[in-house]
Protein backbone atom coordinates (compact mmCIF):
# COMPACT_ATOMS: atom_id res chain seq x y z
CA UNK A 1 0.00 0.00 0.00
CA UNK A 2 1.30 3.39 -0.77
CA UNK A 3 2.28 5.85 2.40
CA UNK A 4 -0.81 8.34 2.72
CA UNK A 5 0.10 11.94 3.66
CA UNK A 6 -1.44 13.68 5.82
CA UNK A 7 0.29 16.78 5.36
CA UNK A 8 3.37 18.35 2.87
CA UNK A 9 5.70 17.59 5.22
CA UNK A 10 4.11 14.53 7.33
CA UNK A 11 3.87 11.29 5.92
CA UNK A 12 2.77 8.39 7.88
CA UNK A 13 5.15 6.04 8.80
CA UNK A 14 6.01 3.18 7.46
CA UNK A 15 5.21 0.30 10.09
CA UNK A 16 1.40 1.34 10.32
CA UNK A 17 -0.53 -1.23 9.93
CA UNK A 18 -2.77 -0.83 6.52
CA UNK A 19 -5.90 -1.12 8.65
CA UNK A 20 -5.11 1.84 10.37
CA UNK A 21 -3.93 3.94 6.81
CA UNK A 22 -7.92 2.84 5.48
CA UNK A 23 -9.23 4.33 8.56
CA UNK A 24 -7.50 7.86 8.30
CA UNK A 25 -7.74 8.03 4.41
CA UNK A 26 -11.26 7.34 5.00
CA UNK A 27 -11.94 9.38 8.09
CA UNK A 28 -9.34 12.27 7.32
CA UNK A 29 -9.23 12.50 3.41
CA UNK A 30 -12.95 11.98 2.71
CA UNK A 31 -12.37 8.88 0.51
CA UNK A 32 -15.30 7.06 0.20
CA UNK A 33 -15.47 3.54 1.06
CA UNK A 34 -15.78 2.07 -2.60
CA UNK A 35 -12.94 4.31 -4.07
CA UNK A 36 -10.63 2.37 -1.00
CA UNK A 37 -11.80 -0.68 -2.14
CA UNK A 38 -11.33 -0.36 -5.74
CA UNK A 39 -7.66 0.77 -4.68
CA UNK A 40 -6.97 -2.21 -2.34
CA UNK A 41 -8.55 -4.47 -4.69
CA UNK A 42 -11.01 -5.80 -1.89
CA UNK A 43 -14.83 -5.73 -0.57
CA UNK A 44 -16.26 -2.63 0.61
CA UNK A 45 -17.47 -4.69 3.14
CA UNK A 46 -13.67 -5.54 4.12
CA UNK A 47 -12.76 -1.94 4.28
CA UNK A 48 -16.03 -1.03 6.31
CA UNK A 49 -15.30 -3.36 8.77
CA UNK A 50 -11.42 -2.21 9.30
CA UNK A 51 -13.24 1.47 9.42
CA UNK A 52 -15.84 0.58 12.36
CA UNK A 53 -13.15 -1.62 14.10
CA UNK A 54 -10.94 1.14 14.46
CA UNK A 55 -13.87 4.16 15.44
CA UNK A 56 -15.32 1.44 18.09
CA UNK A 57 -12.02 1.45 19.93
CA UNK A 58 -11.49 5.65 20.54
CA UNK A 59 -12.79 4.49 23.56
CA UNK A 60 -9.62 3.78 24.68
CA UNK A 61 -6.99 6.66 25.72
CA UNK A 62 -4.32 5.55 23.54
CA UNK A 63 -5.81 4.86 20.49
CA UNK A 64 -7.61 7.53 20.32
CA UNK A 65 -4.57 10.12 21.19
CA UNK A 66 -2.55 7.99 18.42
CA UNK A 67 -5.02 8.43 15.52
CA UNK A 68 -5.63 12.11 16.62
CA UNK A 69 -2.11 13.42 16.75
CA UNK A 70 -2.10 11.00 13.27
CA UNK A 71 -5.22 13.29 12.06
CA UNK A 72 -4.01 16.35 13.39
CA UNK A 73 -1.76 17.19 10.06
CA UNK A 74 -5.20 18.49 8.63
CA UNK A 75 -6.17 20.15 11.39
CA UNK A 76 -8.27 17.70 13.08
CA UNK A 77 -9.01 18.38 16.53
CA UNK A 78 -10.26 15.65 19.52
CA UNK A 79 -13.66 15.51 19.20
CA UNK A 80 -14.24 12.44 20.70
CA UNK A 81 -16.70 13.07 23.48
CA UNK A 82 -17.18 9.80 25.55
CA UNK A 83 -13.47 9.74 27.03
CA UNK A 84 -13.43 12.08 29.46
CA UNK A 85 -9.54 11.80 29.76
CA UNK A 86 -8.57 11.92 25.65
CA UNK A 87 -8.19 16.10 25.47
CA UNK A 88 -5.67 15.90 28.34
CA UNK A 89 -3.82 12.72 26.88
CA UNK A 90 -3.92 14.32 23.24
CA UNK A 91 -2.69 17.91 24.31
CA UNK A 92 0.97 17.60 24.74
CA UNK A 93 1.05 15.56 21.16
CA UNK A 94 2.90 16.81 18.22
CA UNK A 95 1.61 15.81 14.75
CA UNK A 96 5.13 13.83 13.79
CA UNK A 97 5.25 12.41 17.22
CA UNK A 98 4.64 8.80 16.17
CA UNK A 99 7.38 9.12 13.45
CA UNK A 100 9.41 7.04 14.44
CA UNK A 101 11.24 4.38 12.56
CA UNK A 102 11.29 0.44 12.34
CA UNK A 103 14.30 0.08 14.29
CA UNK A 104 13.28 1.79 17.36
CA UNK A 105 9.94 0.19 17.33
CA UNK A 106 11.61 -3.09 17.11
CA UNK A 107 14.04 -2.52 19.63
CA UNK A 108 11.55 -1.19 22.20
CA UNK A 109 9.35 -3.90 21.29
CA UNK A 110 12.03 -6.30 22.89
CA UNK A 111 12.11 -4.87 25.72
CA UNK A 112 8.45 -3.84 26.93
CA UNK A 113 6.61 -7.04 25.52
CA UNK A 114 9.64 -9.14 27.17
CA UNK A 115 8.37 -7.62 30.02
CA UNK A 116 4.31 -7.76 29.58
CA UNK A 117 4.92 -11.59 29.07
CA UNK A 118 5.93 -11.90 32.85
CA UNK A 119 2.75 -13.43 34.99
CA UNK A 120 1.21 -10.04 36.46
CA UNK A 121 2.07 -7.76 34.37
CA UNK A 122 0.70 -4.39 32.54
CA UNK A 123 1.18 -1.49 31.19
CA UNK A 124 -0.27 1.45 33.37
CA UNK A 125 -0.32 4.94 32.04
CA UNK A 126 -2.21 8.31 33.40
CA UNK A 127 -2.81 11.32 31.23
CA UNK A 128 -0.20 13.54 33.49
CA UNK A 129 2.05 10.72 33.29
CA UNK A 130 4.58 11.26 30.29
CA UNK A 131 5.42 7.78 30.46
CA UNK A 132 3.98 4.49 30.72
CA UNK A 133 5.10 2.01 33.34
CA UNK A 134 5.21 -1.59 33.30
CA UNK A 135 3.76 -3.14 36.39
CA UNK A 136 4.12 -6.42 37.77
CA UNK A 137 1.98 -7.80 40.83
CA UNK A 138 4.06 -11.22 42.17
CA UNK A 139 1.91 -14.24 44.23
CA UNK A 140 2.55 -12.50 47.39
CA UNK A 141 0.63 -8.93 46.47
CA UNK A 142 4.11 -6.98 46.30
CA UNK A 143 4.07 -4.87 43.36
CA UNK A 144 7.15 -3.78 41.19
CA UNK A 145 8.26 -1.35 38.53
CA UNK A 146 9.75 -3.50 35.88
CA UNK A 147 9.62 -1.12 32.91
CA UNK A 148 9.74 2.43 31.63
CA UNK A 149 8.48 3.75 28.64
CA UNK A 150 7.84 7.03 26.19
CA UNK A 151 3.96 7.36 25.66
CA UNK A 152 4.31 7.69 21.84
CA UNK A 153 5.72 4.05 21.88
CA UNK A 154 2.91 2.66 24.01
CA UNK A 155 0.66 4.32 21.52
CA UNK A 156 2.88 2.59 18.84
CA UNK A 157 1.67 -0.73 20.28
CA UNK A 158 -1.76 0.04 20.56
CA UNK A 159 -1.80 0.29 16.43
CA UNK A 160 -0.22 -2.45 16.03
CA UNK A 161 -2.52 -4.69 18.21
CA UNK A 162 0.55 -5.56 20.30
CA UNK A 163 -1.18 -4.52 23.83
CA UNK A 164 -5.13 -4.00 24.14
CA UNK A 165 -6.78 -2.05 27.05
CA UNK A 166 -7.55 -4.08 30.38
CA UNK A 167 -9.14 -1.25 32.51
CA UNK A 168 -9.85 1.83 31.18
CA UNK A 169 -10.24 4.91 33.38
CA UNK A 170 -7.90 7.71 35.10
CA UNK A 171 -5.02 5.36 34.96
CA UNK A 172 -5.37 3.13 32.09
CA UNK A 173 -3.98 -0.90 32.14
CA UNK A 174 -3.00 -3.10 29.11
CA UNK A 175 -1.48 -5.99 28.48
CA UNK A 176 -0.43 -8.12 25.91
CA UNK A 177 -2.15 -9.75 23.10
CA UNK A 178 -1.98 -12.79 20.96
CA UNK A 179 -0.52 -10.19 18.19
CA UNK A 180 1.95 -9.22 20.73
CA UNK A 181 3.29 -12.73 21.72
CA UNK A 182 3.61 -13.45 18.21
CA UNK A 183 5.47 -10.48 17.52
CA UNK A 184 8.25 -10.76 20.35
CA UNK A 185 8.49 -14.50 19.19
CA UNK A 186 9.19 -13.71 15.85
CA UNK A 187 11.79 -10.65 16.62
CA UNK A 188 13.49 -12.63 18.80
CA UNK A 189 13.47 -15.65 16.35
CA UNK A 190 15.20 -13.11 13.86
CA UNK A 191 17.80 -12.41 16.29
CA UNK A 192 18.44 -15.44 17.01
CA UNK A 193 18.61 -16.49 13.39
CA UNK A 194 20.66 -13.55 12.39
CA UNK A 195 23.49 -14.70 14.74
CA UNK A 196 23.73 -18.21 14.19
CA UNK A 197 22.67 -16.89 10.16
CA UNK A 198 19.87 -20.39 9.55
CA UNK A 199 17.65 -20.04 7.03
CA UNK A 200 14.81 -19.45 9.38
CA UNK A 201 14.94 -15.40 9.31
CA UNK A 202 13.69 -15.92 5.62
CA UNK A 203 10.54 -17.65 7.02
CA UNK A 204 9.95 -15.14 10.43
CA UNK A 205 5.99 -15.07 9.86
CA UNK A 206 5.49 -18.69 9.77
CA UNK A 207 8.41 -19.43 12.68
CA UNK A 208 5.96 -17.21 15.12
CA UNK A 209 3.75 -20.23 14.98
CA UNK A 210 6.52 -22.52 15.61
CA UNK A 211 7.84 -23.65 19.28
CA UNK A 212 11.15 -25.74 18.32
CA UNK A 213 12.33 -27.87 21.00
CA UNK A 214 14.94 -30.70 20.77
CA UNK A 215 14.13 -34.38 22.23
CA UNK A 216 16.29 -37.43 22.03
CA UNK A 217 15.40 -40.35 20.39
CA UNK A 218 16.87 -44.32 19.57
CA UNK A 219 18.22 -44.79 16.47
CA UNK A 220 20.52 -47.55 15.28
CA UNK A 221 23.57 -45.79 15.51
CA UNK A 222 22.30 -44.78 19.15
CA UNK A 223 20.61 -42.10 20.30
CA UNK A 224 20.47 -38.82 18.62
CA UNK A 225 18.89 -35.35 18.96
CA UNK A 226 15.62 -33.96 16.97
CA UNK A 227 14.43 -30.91 16.16
CA UNK A 228 10.54 -31.06 16.25
CA UNK A 229 7.69 -28.18 16.75
CA UNK A 230 6.20 -28.43 19.85
CA UNK A 231 3.29 -26.29 19.26
CA UNK A 232 2.39 -28.76 16.46
CA UNK A 233 0.50 -30.42 19.09
CA UNK A 234 -2.36 -29.09 21.48
CA UNK A 235 -0.92 -31.20 24.37
CA UNK A 236 2.41 -29.39 24.45
CA UNK A 237 1.03 -25.73 24.05
CA UNK A 238 -1.68 -26.87 27.12
CA UNK A 239 1.41 -28.10 28.67
CA UNK A 240 3.14 -25.07 29.01
CA UNK A 241 -0.13 -23.07 30.25
CA UNK A 242 -0.38 -22.00 33.72
CA UNK A 243 -2.83 -22.01 36.76
CA UNK A 244 -4.04 -18.89 38.45
CA UNK A 245 -1.45 -19.86 41.11
CA UNK A 246 1.52 -20.46 38.90
CA UNK A 247 1.58 -24.72 38.20
CA UNK A 248 1.57 -26.18 35.11
CA UNK A 249 -2.07 -27.23 33.75
CA UNK A 250 -0.43 -30.81 32.73
CA UNK A 251 2.37 -31.99 34.39
CA UNK A 252 5.22 -33.33 32.57
CA UNK A 253 4.47 -37.24 33.07
CA UNK A 254 1.04 -36.71 31.55
CA UNK A 255 2.57 -34.81 28.21
CA UNK A 256 4.60 -38.00 28.05
CA UNK A 257 2.09 -39.88 28.36
CA UNK A 258 0.21 -38.61 25.16
CA UNK A 259 3.14 -38.25 23.50
CA UNK A 260 3.60 -41.73 23.90
CA UNK A 261 0.19 -42.68 22.66
CA UNK A 262 1.08 -40.64 19.49
CA UNK A 263 4.44 -42.46 19.06
CA UNK A 264 2.47 -45.83 18.99
CA UNK A 265 -0.58 -44.58 16.87
CA UNK A 266 2.26 -43.02 14.05
CA UNK A 267 3.66 -46.74 14.15
CA UNK A 268 0.95 -48.54 13.81
CA UNK A 269 -0.08 -46.23 10.92
CA UNK A 270 -3.79 -45.87 12.14
CA UNK A 271 -4.39 -41.89 11.08
CA UNK A 272 -6.06 -41.50 7.77
CA UNK A 273 -4.79 -41.94 4.18
CA UNK A 274 -4.26 -39.23 1.97
CA UNK A 275 -2.53 -40.65 -0.81
CA UNK A 276 -2.76 -44.39 -2.82
CA UNK A 277 -2.86 -47.52 -0.20
CA UNK A 278 0.40 -49.19 -1.77
CA UNK A 279 0.46 -51.62 1.30
CA UNK A 280 -1.15 -54.69 -0.63
CA UNK A 281 0.76 -54.36 -3.68
CA UNK A 282 2.69 -57.26 -5.03
CA UNK A 283 1.12 -59.23 -1.78
CA UNK A 284 -1.15 -62.33 -1.46
CA UNK A 285 -4.43 -62.21 -3.49
CA UNK A 286 -7.00 -61.81 -0.27
CA UNK A 287 -9.28 -59.45 -2.17
CA UNK A 288 -8.07 -56.79 0.55
CA UNK A 289 -9.40 -58.53 3.43
CA UNK A 290 -7.71 -57.48 6.44
CA UNK A 291 -6.11 -59.59 9.01
CA UNK A 292 -3.93 -58.53 12.29
CA UNK A 293 -1.43 -61.13 10.90
CA UNK A 294 -0.56 -60.58 7.48
CA UNK A 295 2.58 -59.27 7.34
CA UNK A 296 4.70 -56.08 8.10
CA UNK A 297 2.40 -54.40 5.38
CA UNK A 298 -0.05 -53.57 7.79
CA UNK A 299 2.54 -51.87 10.17
CA UNK A 300 3.50 -52.99 13.22
CA UNK A 301 1.00 -55.01 15.37
CA UNK A 302 2.27 -53.98 17.97
CA UNK A 303 1.68 -50.48 18.44
CA UNK A 304 -1.59 -50.97 17.12
CA UNK A 305 -2.41 -53.39 20.12
CA UNK A 306 -0.74 -50.96 22.16
CA UNK A 307 -2.79 -48.12 21.16
CA UNK A 308 -6.10 -50.24 21.48
CA UNK A 309 -4.85 -51.14 24.74
CA UNK A 310 -4.53 -48.08 26.14
CA UNK A 311 -8.19 -46.62 24.50
CA UNK A 312 -10.33 -49.05 26.09
CA UNK A 313 -9.10 -49.01 29.36
CA UNK A 314 -10.03 -45.21 29.03
CA UNK A 315 -13.48 -45.80 27.29
CA UNK A 316 -16.34 -43.89 25.45
CA UNK A 317 -15.38 -40.14 26.61
CA UNK A 318 -12.11 -40.28 27.26
CA UNK A 319 -10.51 -42.31 24.70
CA UNK A 320 -12.29 -39.84 22.23
CA UNK A 321 -10.83 -37.40 23.55
CA UNK A 322 -7.42 -38.37 23.77
CA UNK A 323 -7.39 -39.64 20.31
CA UNK A 324 -8.88 -36.09 18.62
CA UNK A 325 -5.98 -33.99 20.56
CA UNK A 326 -3.35 -36.39 21.08
CA UNK A 327 -3.41 -38.60 18.04
CA UNK A 328 -5.80 -36.35 15.35
CA UNK A 329 -3.93 -33.04 16.59
CA UNK A 330 -7.58 -31.50 16.58
CA UNK A 331 -7.14 -28.21 18.87
CA UNK A 332 -9.85 -28.43 21.77
CA UNK A 333 -12.26 -26.02 20.69
CA UNK A 334 -12.71 -28.20 17.82
CA UNK A 335 -13.00 -31.04 19.82
CA UNK A 336 -15.62 -29.61 21.88
CA UNK A 337 -17.68 -29.05 19.35
CA UNK A 338 -17.96 -32.15 17.06
CA UNK A 339 -18.62 -33.99 20.71
CA UNK A 340 -21.04 -31.81 21.90
CA UNK A 341 -19.42 -30.24 24.93
CA UNK A 342 -19.52 -26.87 26.54
CA UNK A 343 -17.10 -24.53 25.36
CA UNK A 344 -13.62 -24.45 27.86
CA UNK A 345 -14.49 -28.09 28.86
CA UNK A 346 -12.18 -30.13 27.11
CA UNK A 347 -9.27 -29.29 28.50
CA UNK A 348 -10.47 -30.56 31.80
CA UNK A 349 -11.82 -33.55 30.44
CA UNK A 350 -8.42 -34.13 28.53
CA UNK A 351 -6.43 -33.09 31.54
CA UNK A 352 -8.40 -36.30 33.31
CA UNK A 353 -8.36 -38.71 30.43
CA UNK A 354 -4.62 -38.28 30.44
CA UNK A 355 -4.31 -38.99 33.96
CA UNK A 356 -6.15 -42.09 33.34
CA UNK A 357 -3.92 -43.17 30.34
CA UNK A 358 -0.63 -41.91 32.60
CA UNK A 359 -2.15 -44.87 35.14
CA UNK A 360 -2.79 -47.18 32.19
CA UNK A 361 0.99 -47.18 30.81
CA UNK A 362 2.25 -47.16 34.74
CA UNK A 363 0.27 -50.76 35.47
CA UNK A 364 0.42 -52.11 32.17
CA UNK A 365 4.06 -51.48 31.18
CA UNK A 366 5.49 -49.63 34.13
CA UNK A 367 7.44 -46.35 33.90
CA UNK A 368 10.20 -47.33 31.68
CA UNK A 369 8.05 -48.82 29.07
CA UNK A 370 6.37 -49.29 26.48
CA UNK A 371 9.44 -49.94 24.79
CA UNK A 372 9.02 -49.13 20.80
CA UNK A 373 9.89 -51.63 18.05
Amino acid sequence: MKSAELTDDFTLPSWLPSAVRLYLDHTEDGQSLRALARREGCHASTVMRHVRRYENRRDDPLMDAALAALGRGQGRENSNPVNKDADQMTLPLRPDALTMDDATLAREGRRILRRLMEPGAVLAIAPDMEKAVVMREFADGRAARTGVVERLVAQAFVLKDWIVCRKPGRVATYEITSVGRSALKRMNDEDDAARRGMAEAATPFADQHRSWDERVVPGDDGPRRMRYNVAESPVAVLGRRRDKDGKLFLEADLVVAAERLREDFELAQMGPRVAQNWDRFLTGSDKGGFRGDVGGAEGPRAARDRVAAALRDLGPGLGDMVLRCCCYLEGLEVAEKRMGWSARSGKIVLRIALQRLRRHYDETYGRSGPLIG
